[in-house]
């Protein structure tokens, strides 16, 4: 996932590092939804006649561009299709594809599916089980998918959209009460009110599913994000909260790419001072992130913007191809959904009578930062980013006791709650 800065040049790193790794022998996927005419341009190909079927623009590199119009349209009339019996018997009229406009969210969903479908082709597209049918439109397997994100605001709100709904659709439909379906009858003429139909609890189930399969891509071990800046004051500032935001969500860094760096040489004073103001802030972005999975990558303002492969390739040359991460997260749970995301217990209570829940949030700041319990869940939120977590079972039994944020870790303090917690001999 390639995410960042707004305008700080994410279409261009996104694909300088399917460059990059395309060159290293991976076969490698590019999912854009940029304009064609952009991606045109990068990759030399021309691009402005709205063509949408993947197809390889460099050696080893598919490149795929979304469009979210084309995808809701497509499935709207398909929906219209499968409901065209119930709407026949209402005398209703179909909706002409040229006549549906498409609403705002509908690219997020689009994303998900096509990370999804790029993930597992067959689970989308029964012609994904013909091998010839992928010689044909470019589509996969491939070793690695890179995705040109939105800026990274948005980029985290669609990429926890799957885990929220899921958690929404969980609490509007518990999927316990499904076991009482056979006296939903009784009870309806019980309370005197009619009870959920099944074909409720059918579409809940099969949503759920869709969404766990999305979420699983996202936090597969294999998926890391890659943020964007161009050095400055605010970007250093942004980045700080992405960065908070990315570990919130148990999201791993893979490297952070500082673009367009002036040259420190010139003779114009001008551009002299733009350029000490840009290393000042690439300073600060090397204290915050140490070399390591997360190091800074530093790529050099061409003096034009990029055009064609020339361009591409110099810019590829000099960034990192993602590497794997060396396995899953802890906390994760064998079903696939995170407990409680990456973090531990460690357990204090024979020395201080406490439980410690660590929570790594770099680049959180306290004035952001706000911790409420809900039952067994806790809302943590760090600057615009949200997420409710499960508690892990021994901390159900447990009261928050304070809570401490220091070198971007929160940890959290419980203690035993009386009657919960099982006493000893």
């Amino acid at each position: 996932m390639v995410t960042g800065i707004g305008g700080g040049g994410r279409t261009t790193v996104a694909a300088a590092t399917a460059l990059a790794a395309a060159r290293s022998g991976r076969r490698t996927l590019l999912l854009s939804a940029e304009d064609p005419a952009l991606l045109g341009a990068l990759f030399g190909t021309g691009g402005t006649d709205g063509e949408e079927a993947p197809r390889e623009v460099a050696p080893g590199l598919v490149l795929s561009r979304l469009d979210s119009g084309a995808d809701f349209r497509s499935r709207a009339v398909a929906l219209q299709e499968r409901a065209r019996s119930a709407l026949d018997l209402l005398g209703a009229e179909p909706l002409d594809d040229d006549e549906l406009a498409e609403p705002p969210g509908a690219d997020a969903f689009a994303l998900l599916r096509a990370l999804r479908a790029a993930h597992d082709p067959a689970a989308h597209d029964p012609a994904a089980h013909d091998p010839a049918a992928h010689d044909r439109a470019g589509d996969g397997p491939y070793d690695l998918v890179v995705a040109d994100m939105p800026p990274v605001g948005r980029a985290l709100r669609t990429l926890a959209l799957p885990e929220h709904t899921r958690r929404w659709l969980r609490r509007l439909l518990p999927p316990e009460r499904q076991a009482a379906r056979a006296l939903r009858p009784v009870l309806a003429q019980l309370a005197g009110v009619p009870m959920p139909a099944r074909s409720l609890y059918g579409a809940a189930g099969r949503l759920d599913r869709e969404l766990a399969a999305v979420q699983a891509v996202v936090e597969s071990p294999g998926t890391t994000v890659r943020l964007v800046v161009e050095p400055g004051p605010a970007a250093v500032r942004a980045l700080r909260a992405a960065r908070a935001g990315l570990a919130l969500h148990g999201l791993e860094l893979d490297a952070v790419v500082a673009n367009r760096l002036l040259p420190t040489a010139s003779p114009d004073p001008w551009l002299a001072g733009l350029a000490s103001r840009q290393r000042k802030a690439l300073k600060e972005l090397l204290d915050d992130c140490p070399a390591g999975p997360a190091a800074v990558c530093e790529l050099p303002h061409l003096g034009r913007e990029p055009q064609g492969p020339a361009d591409l390739g110099e810019l590829a040359e000099r960034i990192p191809p993602p590497g794997p991460r060396p396995g899953p997260p802890s906390g994760t749970a064998p079903d696939g959904d995170r407990a409680g995301g990456p973090w531990t217990v460690e357990d204090r209570l024979a020395d201080e009578g406490v439980l410690l829940w660590r929570l790594p949030l770099p680049g959180a700041v306290r004035e952001t930062l706000s911790l409420v319990r809900r039952g067994d869940e806790v809302v943590v939120t760090t600057g615009p980013f949200r997420r409710v977590l499960p508690l892990p079972a021994a901390l159900c039994r447990c009261a928050v006791a304070g809570a401490r944020l220091a070198d971007g870790e929160l940890t959290v303090r419980f203690e035993p709650e009386h009657g919960l917690w099982p006493v000893g001999d």
